[in-house]
C-alpha cells in the first residue's frame, strides 16, 4: 500500500481486531458518539495506525477527535484522513505545505460494486477503463469517497457522487466546486484510494 503514496505523505493499515476499541484515547472515545462495539473497535484500529504515522513526524499521544460532521481533526500544521471496511482500517497523514493542502484516503473491499450502487455513483464524465471491469466500479466509489474526503475540509460542500467526475486512467478527479485532486490506488488486498489536493488546488490558481 506504500506505494500509492506521493511523496510527503505517509499511510499505514491494521487487520480490525477484537479490542481495538482500547486503542482510543480517552478524548477520542468521547468524541465517537456511536455505541456499536464494531464501529468503536474499527475506529480505534484507524486511529492506533495514525498516532503511529503522527508519532513518526514527532507528534505522540495526540488525541484524533471526531467532529459533528464525522470528519477528525488533526494537529495544527497537519493533515490527515481516516478509513475502515468491516476488516481494515487505514489512515494517511502529511504535513501542510504548498505542495501539500488536502488528503483523503478510503479503503474497500476488493469486490464487485453491486450494480444498484454503481448505478448512483457512477456518471457519463468518469473514465476507469484502465482498471479491471469487475473492479473498476469499486475503484471508482473509493475514489470519490477519498476526494470528498480531500475536499471537505478545505470548503466544507456536501458533494454527492456526480459532482466529482473521476479519470483513473489519469490519476486525478474534478469537482463541480472546480477543485482538481490527484488519485492513487491500490487494488490488493483491499481496494485503497488516496486523493491529494496540491497547493490550493482550484483551476486558475497556483
Amino acid at each position: 500500500m506504500n506505494g500509492i503514496a506521493p511523496e510527503g505523505v505517509r499511510v499505514g493499515c491494521r487487520t480490525i481486531r477484537d479490542g481495538d476499541e482500547a486503542c482510543l484515547l480517552p478524548r477520542e472515545a468521547h468524541s465517537i458518539p456511536s455505541r456499536h462495539p464494531a464501529r468503536r473497535r474499527a475506529s480505534g484500529a484507524a486511529r492506533r495506525v495514525a498516532h503511529g504515522l503522527l508519532a513518526e513526524h514527532g507528534l505522540n499521544d495526540v488525541a484524533i477527535l471526531r467532529t459533528s460532521s464525522g470528519a477528525p481533526v488533526w494537529p495544527i500544521g497537519m493533515t490527515g484522513s481516516l478509513a475502515h471496511d468491516e476488516e481494515m482500517a487505514v489512515a494517511a497523514v502529511a504535513t501542510l505545505s504548498a505542495k501539500i493542502g488536502s488528503i483523503g484516503i478510503d479503503v474497500e473491499p476488493a469486490t464487485a460494486l453491486p450494480d444498484d450502487i454503481f448505478a448512483l455513483v457512477a456518471t457519463r464524465d468518469d473514465v476507469t477503463d484502465a482498471v479491471e471491469p469487475s473492479l473498476a466500479g469499486r475503484v471508482l466509489f473509493a475514489a470519490k469517497e477519498a476526494v470528498y474526503k480531500a475536499v471537505y475540509p478545505l470548503d466544507h460542500d456536501m458533494l454527492d457522487y456526480n459532482d466529482i467526475a473521476v479519470d483513473l486512467n489519469a490519476g486525478h478527479a474534478m469537482t463541480s466546486t472546480g477543485r482538481r485532486v490527484s488519485l492513487t490506488y491500490c487494488i490488493a488486498p483491499r481496494v485503497v484510494a488516496l486523493a491529494l489536493v496540491r497547493g490550493s488546488g482550484r483551476v486558475g490558481f497556483a
